[in-house]
């Protein structure tokens, strides 16, 4: 009988785990954590809520380490003599030996048993020195600047800043309000030098024409002679700015940040859905900027779709419904009681043979089911939506400028939702459709019909934000609301399912499109118990949504369908 053995198996410590999954331990600021390799020391420290000053810095851009804001104190263990074992504690980590001299944490990589100090003298010393410097030349023109109240180098000065200046000479002059495009201005006396703009031009928007010029402290920032920063994604060089270097020509002395109030949604000008925030006070909309999503637009988005909601302001915009009365040849203000009525009523005794339905696959998810039960209480008549093409441009904007035609397709139950609409125009044009029911569409601007076109059905319903040539030959205009009015889901080209949020309010008497349909469909004799609110009807759109609500879609949306769309712009980031 053999002897019971005395071996027995070696602990495994938290060290050795982290090496198997492919994990380096590093302590920060006296606490041992865990990172993936390569993991930038920058990022480290965030991820575990350790800030780390920084000018220069993006996490979505190259790391060029020339504004040494970001310095910590690095340490590593000694490396033993000859022939001996490294000490380590219980934990079985290794004693760490401070370095001197602080390192940039953007530029560096953390490594195993390494020490990170975001907090000692020598660090915070480095910073005051780094700000003295900054500070030198800059301006001193805070209550005017378009960056106060997000500027980096406020927020920075006074965490980090000595407070006062040693600086007893004239400051160095640099250009102001230059015009360097058709959407961007620079005041050069407040470049920090942090080279962002110039990054984000060659490495993701791929138009390197930024550049500095001139030595020393009189370097500028310029664009390359001949050229003007003209590209349609260089309004995203105002967002990563830190100062208020380059500003916006749309925005710039328009409304302080902090009035603002900011409300996450998403862009409805093609089929990306780029995710956005809406700023907005009194009910206008002063600005829109990207809002980061990685699995959608990064940080970015293109200069046509963040201006594009002047509209939503515009003199044409359409505030009260209107009918035509028989006999008269303009449309009158009406209630909308009235204005339902006669709607009702002209539908009513429509043949579903001779009616036609264009819909918009702008619309939300919401409101397409609910065109879908009005399609049902009119008999089903043919439907169709408008399709919107152009030309894409290899990152954000999709060839399928609308937004919701992945959602379309699922909640109508075709392949192809525009596929009726030819058949429906010669129908128009024949004659042979006397009742027509548009949602959210100018028919003459964007799908190929003439005034003479629309003369000829017997009864035209519009729904509507803004009065058009479509509106001018409807027999009753309802009012409907803008992309920032409405509350309702979007499914984007890759199958996410995202949420398109309301910052403003409609204005005067305009309603949201889903409550203009939920009406209309009560005014019709159909049973709208179930549709009472917004949220019951997210989660009865299709299977696949089953058990979704707007309250439940993240702010980042939810995958729900694999399309195999790919998004030009992540795509080229990894």
């Amino acid at each position: 009988m053999s002897e019971p053995s005395t071996l027995t198996e070696t602990p495994r410590l938290p060290k050795d785990i982290a090496a198997e999954n492919g994990m380096v331990n590093v302590q920060i600021n006296g606490i041992w954590h865990q990172f993936p390799k390569g993991t930038r020391m920058i990022e480290a420290c965030k991820k575990v809520g350790v800030a780390v000053p920084h000018f220069c810095y993006h996490p979505k851009l190259s790391a060029p380490g020339n504004c040494r804001m970001c310095l910590v104190q690095m340490g590593m263990p000694p490396r033993p003599a000859p022939g001996q074992e490294p000490q380590r504690d219980e934990q079985g980590y290794e004693p760490i030996t401070w370095m001197p001299r602080p390192v940039i944490a953007c530029a560096n990589t953390v490594g195993e048993n390494m020490g990170i100090r975001t907090t000692a003298e020598v660090v915070e010393k480095c910073r005051e020195g780094v700000m003295e410097f900054l500070l030198i030349n800059h301006p001193l023109d805070c209550p005017i600047c378009d960056q106060a109240g997000e500027c980096r180098l406020q927020e920075n000065a006074l965490a980090h800043g000595r407070g006062v200046s040693r600086f007893l000479d004239l400051k160095v002059k640099k250009p102001k309000n230059v015009d360097i495009g058709p959407r961007i201005r620079l005041d050069n006396e407040r470049c920090i030098l942090c080279s962002r703009c110039i990054r984000f031009m060659a490495e993701v928007a791929g138009d390197p024409v930024l550049g500095f010029t001139q030595r020393g402290t009189h370097t500028t920032l310029t664009v390359h002679p001949g050229r003007l920063l003209d590209s349609n994604y260089s309004l995203n060089t105002v967002d990563i700015c830190p100062v208020g270097a380059l500003t916006s020509t749309d925005f710039r002395f328009q409304m302080r940040v902090w009035f603002l109030r900011e409300t996450p949604s998403i862009d409805v000008n093609c089929g990306t859905g780029s995710n956005i925030t809406v700023w907005t006070r009194g009910n206008k909309v002063h600005r829109i900027t990207p809002r980061q999503n990685d699995s959608v637009n990064s940080c970015w988005m293109p200069d046509s779709h963040r201006l594009n909601f002047h509209y939503l302001d515009s003199d044409a915009r359409l505030t009260e419904p209107l009918v035509l009365a028989p006999g008269s040849r303009h449309a009158a203000p009406a209630s909308w009681d009235d204005s339902l009525a006669a709607a009702a009523g002209a539908l009513k005794q429509a043949d579903p043979a001779t009616t036609a339905i264009i819909a918009s696959a702008r619309m939300t998810n919401e409101e397409l089911f609910l065109t879908n039960r009005l399609a049902a209480a009119l008999g089903k008549p043919a439907l169709t939506l408008v399709p919107r093409t152009g030309e894409p441009d290899g990152l954000l904007i999709a060839a399928d400028r609308n937004p919701n035609t992945t959602g379309a397709k699922l909640v109508l139950g075709s392949n192809d939702p525009y596929a009726a609409l030819d058949s429906v125009r010669e129908a128009v044009r024949s004659g042979k459709i006397k009742t027509l029911v548009v949602l959210g569409e100018d028919l003459v601007t964007d799908a190929g019909f003439t005034a003479d076109d629309l003369a000829k059905p017997e009864f035209i319903l519009l729904t509507h934000i803004l009065a058009n040539p479509t509106a001018k030959a409807a027999h009753v205009v309802l009012p409907a609301a803008g992309f920032t009015e409405k509350r309702g889901s979007m499914i984007n080209l890759s199958g996410r399912l995202q949420r398109l949020n309301r910052a403003t309010e409609c204005p005067g008497l305009a309603r949201d499109d889903w409550e203009i349909l939920r009406d209309l469909l009560k005014a019709l004799g159909t049973d709208v118990s179930d549709l009472s609110t917004i949220e019951n009807l997210s989660a009865a759109l299709a299977p696949t949504l089953e058990g979704q609500t707007l309250a439940t879609i993240p702010a980042d949306g939810i995958p729900i369908l694999e399309t195999g769309y790919r998004i030009s712009l992540l795509a080229k980031e990894k």
